[in-house]
C-alpha cells in the first residue's frame, strides 16, 4: 500500500477506537487499539492496492478486541478472603465521559451478538451494510434487519430508563 501509515492512523484511529470500546472496557479497549494499529503496521507494506482501508481495519479491531476478551477469560482473577474481587473495575463499571454514555455502551452490551456486531460495525464503524453482511455472515437485507432491530432494542432500553427517571 502507498502512503504515510500515520495517515490512516490519524483518519481511521477515531472509528478503530470506537469498535474497541464496544467490545471492551477502558485501558482494555485502548490496549486492543494500539494491538491493531500495530499489526496493521505490520501488514502495511503487503496490502494490496484498492483495499478498503477503513472495513479490513474494523475488521482487525474487531479480532483484536475479541482476542482482549479471550486472553482475560483464561487469566485468574485476583480476590480477598471475603471473595470479592481486588483491583479489578466492577462487571459494570465502563470508562467513558457521562452516565448517559455508561448506559449506552451497556445496552450496546446487551443486544444479541448479531445485532451488537451489527450495530457496532454499520453505526460505530461507518461500515456499508454490505461489507457488515460480509463480516457477519447473511445477507444485505438480513445485516439491516439485525441493524434495525438492535437500533428499536436501544431505544426500548432508552425509553424505558427515561419513564424511570421520571
Amino acid at each position: 500500500m502507498n502512503g504515510p501509515f500515520e495517515e490512516v492512523v490519524r483518519t481511521h484511529g477515531g472509528t478503530v477506537l470506537r469498535v474497541c470500546r464496544a467490545v471492551l472496557r477502558g485501558p482494555d479497549a485502548e490496549d486492543a487499539w494500539s494491538e491493531t494499529f500495530l499489526a496493521a503496521l505490520r501488514a502495511w507494506p503487503d496490502l494490496p492496492a484498492g483495499v478498503n482501508v477503513e472495513a479490513w481495519l474494523v475488521t482487525v479491531a474487531r479480532r483484536k478486541a475479541i482476542d482482549e476478551l479471550r486472553r482475560r477469560a483464561r487469566h485468574a482473577v485476583p480476590v480477598d478472603a471475603s471473595g470479592a474481587t481486588v483491583g479489578v473495575p466492577l462487571l459494570g463499571s465502563v470508562d467513558g465521559p457521562g452516565d448517559r454514555d455508561l448506559d449506552l455502551w451497556r445496552a450496546v452490551r446487551a443486544l444479541p451478538d448479531k445485532q451488537r456486531r451489527v450495530v457496532v460495525l454499520h453505526h460505530l464503524g461507518g461500515l456499508p451494510y454490505a461489507q457488515v453482511a460480509g463480516l457477519v455472515g447473511g445477507t444485505d437485507a438480513a445485516a439491516r434487519r439485525a441493524g434495525a432491530d438492535g437500533v428499536a432494542a436501544l431505544r426500548r432500553t432508552y425509553a424505558t430508563q427515561e419513564a424511570d427517571e421520571r
